[in-house]
């Protein structure tokens, strides 16, 4: 569904045709929000011949997943952003919106829902709302709130970081390493997108088009800084996560070996006392107590003590 709105006004244009896009392009006083949602692809025509972008930039606003970059056109950016969302059992949800960036329009293309942009729409589009007409105010306060939403994902994600590292640590759950893994995806997942996009914004703070005025650099400058401490707090949990692990995996490599040196003083212990009853067990004539009454008594006495000093010896050494 394609919803465009026209200010000053704001005016709702509907519907939305190849003639009125022109009109309001044409108009010098006027600027132009557009967006659709889910494009269709009759849509693509429509923007190549009323605004004149790019086929390659319009291709990628039509395919899914395409990664976060800005791609500069002589009279338009064209922006690749990802709002994001996360849920326990689904993990890590991304959905895309691609914006072209003029002087006097923006244009968003996006194939599903994103609450973000539509809570920006609806205060946009309040008559109550003063609207600053440039495309800087407008760009940022739509990246601002993707970005917002960025802080409370990552909450939940530290959350069940240290709810997984309180676990590794409390006893040996094997579902405990698959989550660390799911964990460390959901987080490699977040940085890939958010590492990309402090690059976007970085590259329109240089301003190759003047496109934006230059009070709005003071507000995409501190969107960097946000992305940058995104950035970092990534990294760090992917850090503990990874400590954690490897915290796990010695902790039961460490009881691995105690349960090993348990069986194999066990072992030893064994070997000698069957030592001891392979000797009596052989069925010579002549054999030193072989009709004494008392032989099978002393065997068995041999043995225990074999066994306790064994025992003792090991003790002393420290390996028992």
């Amino acid at each position: 569904m394609a919803i465009a709105f026209l200010w000053p006004g704001p005016q709702r244009m509907d519907p939305v045709t190849l003639e009125s896009l022109r009109g309001a392009i044409a108009r010098a006083d006027g600027f132009l929000w557009l967006d659709l949602c889910p494009p269709a692809e009759t849509d693509r025509q429509l923007l190549r011949e009323a605004l004149g972008f790019h086929p390659l930039a319009l291709e990628d606003a039509f395919r899914a997943r395409e990664r976060p970059k800005l791609d500069v056109y002589p009279d338009h950016y064209f922006v690749v952003f990802y709002a994001v969302d996360y849920d326990p059992n689904k993990g890590l949800m991304l959905r895309p919106v691609h914006l072209f960036i003029g002087p006097r329009y923006l244009v968003t293309v996006r194939p599903q829902r994103i609450p973000e942009v539509e809570a920006i729409m609806a205060r946009w589009g309040d008559p109550e709302f003063p609207h600053p007409i440039a495309s800087g105010s407008l760009v940022y306060d739509l990246l601002d709130a993707i970005v917002d939403r960025y802080f409370p994902v990552l909450d939940r994600i530290a959350e069940e970081v240290e709810a997984i590292e309180e676990r590794l640590f409390a006893g040996s759950d094997r579902r405990l390493v698959e989550a660390v893994f799911q964990m460390r995806k959901a987080l490699l997942e977040l940085r890939r997108v958010v590492a990309p996009e402090r690059e976007v914004i970085n590259l329109l703070l240089r301003q190759e088009r003047p496109i934006f005025r230059p009070e709005d650099m003071a507000y995409f400058q501190d969107l960097y800084d946000r992305l940058v401490r995104l950035t970092e707090s990534i990294d760090l949990y992917r850090d503990m996560l990874s400590g954690a692990l490897e915290s796990y995996l010695s902790i039961q490599s460490n009881r691995l070996n105690e349960i090993v040196k348990v069986l194999t003083i066990a072992s030893i212990i064994l070997m000698a006392n069957a030592l001891i009853a392979g000797i009596y067990g052989m069925n010579f004539r002549y054999m030193p107590e072989l009709e004494w009454p008392w032989g099978y008594p002393m065997a068995l006495l041999m043995m225990a003590g074999v066994s306790a000093g064994l025992a003792f010896f090991f003790r002393r050494r420290g390996w028992l």
